[in-house]
């Protein structure tokens, strides 16, 4: 039975030491700024994107990589006769998956293309469960299996500080934006579907906060939880409070917080978080 290896890309919200210990291999999407282009996480970290997007007059936007550069990585990771598996950020909400599907098609490697239906931590969930059992000899199959029911059993919300950086980029329409900023509404939402989809409107980060952990607690009941990611794009006071509701409710405390990646950051803008969790 040939290797299998994983590819993903830049939006998977893993760090660099826990990619290299499950031999995941990363192609980065594009961003530009104030007329610089940089590579996710390689040229520009989070924290430095941040800075520059506050500074900024102009949304900065992004870009999916190109055919080729899939290509490139199929054919080096494939040239031992290893299948390739590349899971990727929602086709919903970029072109990745359609580039990594191009780049499939070109190269003479055996590769199999998933979208995830996901973003950050949520497409992580799958890509670190793909290696794992790439690494136990699973097939190709099982895997693929496997990632089904982890879509199925996983949760992904997004509330953002301020509606603009969606609007702008074309993720919702404009006049659902103005209400939500005029009336000083947060809105929470999830990704049915792959989809950016609202399941609430609330007043107050409190409720933010209360909404989630009850979500949170009412979904893993009797259950086990397998992961649970929180990241944001400057907006640690928010998840640090979320984070220690939902430790007071249920009594969960294996919560990390982490800087999402700028390309998140650029359709959410600043002080936005992600809460995602799966269960079985």
């Amino acid at each position: 039975m040939s290797m299998i290896r994983v590819v993903t890309d830049s939006t998977v919200d893993l760090s660099d030491d826990i990619l290299q210990e499950y031999g995941v291999e990363v192609v980065p999407l594009s961003l530009c700024i104030d007329n610089e282009t940089f590579l996710d996480r390689v040229d520009i970290q989070p924290t430095e994107f941040i800075e520059k997007m506050q500074k900024s007059k102009e949304l900065p936007k992004s870009s999916q990589p190109p055919a080729g550069a899939f290509l490139e990585v199929y054919d080096r990771l494939g040239g031992d006769g290893s299948q390739v598996l590349s899971i990727h950020m929602t086709g919903e909400m970029s072109g990745t998956v359609r580039s990594a599907e191009m780049g499939a098609e070109m190269s003479e490697s055996n590769v199999t293309v998933v979208d995830s239906r996901y973003i950050t931590k949520a497409l992580g969930f799958q890509v670190l469960e793909a290696a794992t059992m790439a690494k136990q000899g699973r097939s190709m199959a099982e895997i693929l299996e496997r990632l089904e029911q982890i879509r199925l059993q996983t949760r992904l919300f997004v509330v953002v500080d301020t509606l603009d950086n969606l609007v702008k980029g074309g993720r919702i329409g404009k006049g659902k934006a103005w209400i939500g900023s005029l009336l000083k509404i947060k809105i929470i939402a999830t990704l049915d579907g792959g989809e950016y989809t609202p399941v609430a409107k609330v007043r107050s980060k409190a409720h933010v906060i209360d909404y989630l952990a009850k979500q949170f607690a009412e979904d893993v009941k009797g259950k086990a939880i397998k992961g649970v990611g929180l990241v944001h794009a400057a907006g640690y006071e928010l998840a640090s409070k979320l984070k220690d509701s939902i430790v007071a409710m249920t009594g969960f405390d294996k919560i990390s917080i982490e800087d999402t990646t700028p390309i998140i950051s650029t359709h959410t803008g600043v002080g936005a978080i992600g809460f995602t969790y799966y269960f079985e």
